[in-house]
């Protein structure tokens, strides 16, 4: 052992050596990743508590992530210095072109492409093919009106030409929609693919690409405007630039389709359903870099490997295994893009002014230039409110424009806070009226859009328990099948099931399941049911054939330790009867819940009166030494309750040892939420199974000595 120790030592003193060398070089580097590690910290918490203060006031998530980013970013809380941080734990980096250090400016872009990488999953490929046209013409609509609107206000009021730098850059931040703000609205409704949904998103992306095109456009107008060339413009290389970034962006999206079914069976070469979801991410990391090596927005790259994938047999289970990572990132993305706001440019009153006139400006061109478009697309006037404010808020990409307007010096300190303001009021306004616009009822298409290819096929069973079990076997057998499956929640039970080009939901009511699927599939729903109701039925009679539920019962009430557990949070003295006055078994339960009724615990006594029933008729309760314990799950209360009961003369309750029943504990718990039943029934078994417990409750001759008894029992079991 001393050599071994000796070893450590040296080996840690070779170690640290070269290391303490390079101590300067690496102090620098050191206390960066020092202050990532705080920063990430701090937002994480930071993103949480302003997302549940904006969802408490009915406001977006979003809009709470963007003002908690404001409050601690650069510009004010963030540069108040503190104890180990000098210039504050987000110091203004005054020599770079954002105000956040790259490495958190790094995080946030991350989080960008995964945001866009599961919008483009959870959107609807066929409903998207089908409304990209209709999605092209909306963009365009969405682009040229606020574009003409926005410059128009820089015209105005810098009384500048239309080519001038801080016009043309002001038409253009005005143009691009923010994808991922409108993604998670969406998909926060639900509504990720409805019509309007796949419409929005399908317009925003256009937006956003042509903003891009725009962008690199608008750059070699300026810089020729700039240098003073009073010659003609090189439309020709300008035309050229466009074609590449269209050609780029249509020419991956179709490959990605064609292929989409390659890269799943590639993916799922790795086996693990963990390993191939972080690789899609991994594929999803590199389109983007491609895409902004060619001259596009990272997320548009993103974007496009999500919408590849999304009709494939393993979106949802891609979905379900990033959401951890979505939830981790996504916070982290919005609160950094309002920690780019510099909030000392807004407190001129000129820019106040200004502002709010572009944002209007700004609102209306998007309402208008995709809202009427889609009146003639198919979309009734709801439709179209709903697609135009879809298309009103602005974030990632027109941040990105206005700080690269910044930086080269097209655009100046005011005339970005101007851009800055707008894009908070577009993000305030917005959302909101597009959440209450996407929860009316009303349809947003002309004509309903019926699928006559997908069926519904519906099983009722006898009560819950039995559907869950066959749910159970259902699943067992896709998976046996190959099936991906994605579980959720959405006030009922839903599974979507996916395997190459067979796709089901199953949807799980009370008593019932239904399985939506295409008509050319019903039969394999059907068979897939019966199969599985038939190894149910083995499996039920080769239990039947090993294990005896009496012999169970006999050993459970023979058990005499239970591990501890606090039965009085559910015992209540008024619940207590020394003197039971039934003489019959279905008496004496309904004697037992009255006693319930009248403490107030029940919410709705005939549930629960017949839950109870129907596990007594599954097989008696009745145990041994004189003890009976029914119980029951049902919805008709809140929180699990009992009520003890002591029969002088005894009760035949077709006990196992035939003898009559003297003890009486009725225990009702909630049926759908989670609750310590089988804990409360072992832990009072373990105090009834002791013989002095027993014969000291069969003599107690009030409610105050019962409840002492039991307490007293309780701690010797």
């Amino acid at each position: 052992m001393n050599k071994i120790k000796l070893i450590i030592i040296i080996s840690s003193i070779m170690l640290i050596s070269p290391l303490a060398a390079e101590a300067g070089e690496s102090a620098e580097l050191t206390h960066a990743m020092t202050s990532l590690v705080f920063q990430l910290g701090l937002i994480i918490f930071a993103a949480r508590l302003g997302g549940k203060l904006f969802r408490k006031l009915k406001l977006p998530v979003v809009l709470g992530e963007l003002v908690i980013g404001i409050l601690i970013g650069p510009y004010l809380l963030g540069g108040i210095p503190l104890p180990g941080f000098a210039e504050g734990l987000f110091p203004l980096v005054a020599d770079q072109s954002i105000p956040v250090s790259r490495e958190l400016y790094g995080f946030s872009t991350i989080a960008s492409i995964i945001l866009l990488f599961i919008a483009g999953l959870e959107t609807d490929l066929s409903l998207f093919l089908r409304y990209s046209l209709k999605g092209s013409i909306i963009g365009l609509g969405g682009i040229v009106l606020p574009f003409i609107l926005g410059s128009s206000v820089g015209m105005f009021f810098l009384h500048k030409p239309f080519m001038d730098s801080q016009v043309l850059m002001l038409g253009l931040i005005g143009v691009a929609t923010s994808v991922g703000i409108s993604a998670r609205i969406l998909s926060e409704q639900r509504k990720m693919d409805s019509p309007e949904g796949v419409t929005i998103l399908a317009a925003a992306v256009i937006d956003d690409v042509v903003g891009i095109i725009l962008l690199a456009i608008v750059l070699g107008v300026i810089s020729i405007v700039s240098d003073g060339h009073g010659g003609s413009l090189p439309w020709g290389d300008i035309a050229l630039i466009a074609a590449k970034a269209i050609a780029v962006w249509l020419g991956f999206t179709a490959v990605g389709l064609v292929f989409a079914r390659h890269i799943s069976r590639f993916l799922k070469s790795f086996r693990s359903v963990t390993v191939f979801s972080i690789l899609s991410l991994g594929l999803a990391l590199i389109l983007s870099g491609i895409f902004e090596q060619a001259g596009l927005a990272m997320i548009i790259g993103a974007y496009v490997m999500g919408l590849t994938l999304s009709k494939t047999d393993i979106s949802f289970v891609i979905q379900e295994h990033l959401h951890s990572l979505h939830e981790f990132f996504v916070p982290i993305f919005f609160t950094v893009m309002g920690m780019l706001v510099n909030v000392n440019a807004l407190l001129s009153w000129e820019v106040i002014i200004i502002g709010l006139i572009y944002s209007a400006a700004s609102i209306g061109g998007k309402i208008i230039g995709g809202g009427i478009p889609s009146l003639f697309l198919h979309f009734n006037k709801t439709g179209a409110l709903r697609i135009g404010l879809g298309l009103v808020p602005r974030g990632e990409v027109a941040l990105i424009i206005a700080g690269i307007g910044l930086s080269t010096g097209y655009l100046s300190e005011e005339m970005f806070g101007v851009a800055v303001l707008m894009v908070l009021m577009t993000i305030l306004i917005a959302p909101p009226l597009l959440e209450k616009a996407l929860k009316r009822e009303t349809r947003g298409t002309r004509d309903e859009l019926a699928d006559s290819n997908l069926t519904t096929t519906v099983f009722d069973y006898p009560s819950q328990e039995m559907t869950d079990f066959l749910i159970t076997k259902i699943l067992l057998e896709m998976k046996e099948e190959g099936f991906y499956i994605h579980s959720m929640e959405a006030g009922e039970r839903i599974y979507q099931m996916r395997k190459e080009e067979i796709f089901l939901t199953m949807t799980v009511s009370e008593n019932a399941l239904s399985i939506t699927s295409q008509v050319s599939e019903v039969g394999f729903v059907k068979t897939l049911v019966y199969e599985s109701l038939l190894k149910l039925h083995e499996t039920v009679n080769k239990l039947k054939n090993t294990s005896k539920p009496e012999s169970l019962q006999k050993d459970l009430s023979e058990e005499t330790e239970a591990a501890a557990f606090d039965l009085f949070k559910y015992i209540d003295s008024s619940c207590l009867t020394y003197n039971l006055k039934s003489t019959e078994k279905e008496k004496i339960i309904n004697e037992l819940i009255d006693i319930l009724i009248k403490a107030g615990k029940l919410r709705d006594p005939e549930e629960c009166r017949k839950a109870v029933f129907e596990r007594e008729a599954t097989m008696s309760t009745g145990m041994q030494h004189g003890i009976a314990l029914p119980h029951g799950k049902s919805t008709g209360v809140d929180s699990l309750c009992a009520a003890v009961g002591i029969s002088r003369k005894g009760v035949d309750f077709g006990s196992i040892d035939g003898e009559p029943s003297h003890i009486f504990i009725l225990i009702i718990s909630p049926k759908n939420t989670s609750g310590p039943h089988i804990q409360f029934l072992s832990s009072i078994s373990a105090i009834l199974n002791n013989p002095e417990a027993r014969n000291a409750l069969s003599r107690s001759g009030s409610r105050k000595e019962l409840m002492a008894n039991l307490k007293t029992y309780s701690s010797r079991k």
